[in-house]
């Protein structure tokens, strides 16, 4: 049975990444335990490195994990670096170091999903994550939920949180099937040992290579230790949407074939590369069927060109635990609350990152130009700033 707290509700959450474990911390700092159903049997190195923006920062601040999330990451010098494909001219950079504090209150950093995943679970009690809990549906059984899993067992819940990820059984089952559509592009990623690459790759900046079909970024993460890359190209006929699903260096090599040889040399350095299909999905007008809900890539999945998938699982976690907290017993009225808040902003996300790829994936020519003549006057940090500023506290103060 899921837990229940002191004269409130049970509270379930669906999915142990980075959204369902941060939707567990900030509802026990309100002082609301909420038991996390994860299916894998054990919290593994799942995934590779992510970059942690200054409105991602300072949700990890509150929750008081970010010193210990520092001892692992690398605080960025150098972002919006952007190369040209052919011969790694730099097209335009920003200086983090000089800026985000004092644009937004926090520096941009990298780390390893699993890293970030670990310091958010410090702030769970271990005996509300239940590892093996594979969701196959829920039931309304009167004012509850019952949750079944795929092992037989089930569960019983006031309030259902669904952060299951793009594949969500809670979304299924409470808004319907959110059909994905082909979007003609695959996501390559892998990590290659700081030993293994090129001085260039093992500075603390945030690269972006860009040019015809195709774009790379690289980043070091692990206190410097590893390089992460991730590439996007043309999906050919790859269809699958997997973190576990892998290609070969070989095949990462070919779609960078004639690159700048210093590319190619750090792509020749990595480990087995993951590869998945991005799959698009229209944002949802609605996340939430009376006591239940959506978080995360759950309710907003969105392509990663902004790097802000994790970073809007955090404000989404924050938002909830706060709605919940002032409104804990009509869940249901929360929850209304809380989509309405958030929806509009990560619809605004999905549809600027969706527009990205056109962008850097310009041929040679008159709008590449044209293009490149843009970023070297655009100041990213400004252009972008309503992503950076944004703070859930500010947000729930005015409404």
């Amino acid at each position: 049975m899921t837990a229940r707290t002191i004269a409130g509700p049970r509270i379930a959450i669906l999915g142990g990444g980075i959204g369902g474990l941060a939707a567990a911390a900030f509802l026990q700092q309100q002082g609301i335990q909420a038991t996390v159903y994860e299916q894998a049997a054990r919290l593994a190195e799942v995934g590779a490195g992510l970059v942690i923006a200054p409105n991602a920062g300072r949700q990890l601040r509150k929750l008081g994990v970010l010193d210990r999330l520092r001892e692992d990451a690398v605080r960025l010098d150098t972002g919006w670096q952007f190369r040209r494909w052919a011969d790694g001219t730099v097209l335009s950079e920003e200086n983090l170091a000089a800026s985000c504090e004092r644009l937004y209150g926090e520096h941009t950093y990298t780390a390893h999903r699993a890293a970030l995943l670990t310091a958010i679970r410090s702030c769970v009690p271990r005996h509300l994550v239940k590892l093996g809990h594979k969701c196959t549906g829920l039931d309304a059984v009167g004012g509850a939920w019952r949750i079944r899993f795929a092992d037989g067992r089930s569960a019983e819940a006031d309030v259902v949180i669904g952060a299951d990820g793009v594949h969500s059984t809670v979304r299924n089952t409470i808004i319907g099937s959110s059909p994905a559509t082909d979007s003609g592009l695959c996501a390559f990623r892998a990590l290659v040992p700081a030993g293994d690459a090129p001085d260039f790759a093992r500075q603390p900046a945030q690269t972006l290579w860009i040019g015809p079909g195709h774009h790379l970024v690289h980043y070091p993460i692990s206190a410097g230790k590893y390089v992460n890359l991730v590439a996007f190209a043309p999906a050919g006929g790859d269809t699958v949407e997997s973190w576990t699903a892998t290609a070969t260096v070989e095949e990462f090599l070919a779609e960078f074939g004639g690159w700048d040889r210093r590319l190619t040399s750090l792509i020749r350095a990595a480990g087995t590369p993951g590869r998945w299909a991005l799959l698009d999905r229209a944002p949802l007008a609605r996340w939430s069927e009376g006591s239940a809900t959506l978080l995360g890539d759950a309710a907003h999945p969105m392509f990663p060109f902004f790097a802000q998938g994790a970073a809007q699982a955090l404000e989404d976690a924050a938002v909830l635990a706060r709605c919940l907290a002032e409104d804990i017993d009509d869940p249901a009225t929360a929850l209304l609350r809380y989509e309405g808040l958030r929806i509009p902003r990560t619809t605004r996300l999905q549809t600027v990152s969706h527009g990205r790829s056109h962008v850097n994936h310009l041929p040679d020519g008159p709008q590449q130009r044209a293009r490149d003549a843009a970023f070297a006057q655009e100041d990213p940090l400004v252009a972008n700033g309503w992503i950076y500023e944004y703070d859930p506290d500010a947000v729930l103060a005015e409404r």
